[in-house]
């Protein structure tokens, strides 16, 4: 899935991002707002992954978002 669909429809794909990765909390979803790169970085800081890991996460994520 492009991720210009999920950053538009941003209010429908936070609850699938919570489940997914449910150290975000909505403060934090709300400042991501739909931004991969703001999603990237919140997840580095709560798992404390590299960049490069936050990225692949985000990938599986956008995949799973198809089906």
């Amino acid at each position: 899935m492009n991720w210009d669909i999920i950053e538009g429809s941003w209010k429908q794909f936070k609850g699938k991002v919570k489940a997914q990765w449910g150290k975000l909390t909505d403060d934090h979803l709300d400042e991501i707002d739909g931004k991969r790169d703001e999603l990237a970085g919140k997840i580095q800081e709560a798992y404390g992954v590299s960049k490069d890991e936050a990225e692949e996460q985000i990938k599986q994520f956008e995949d799973q978002a198809k089906d």
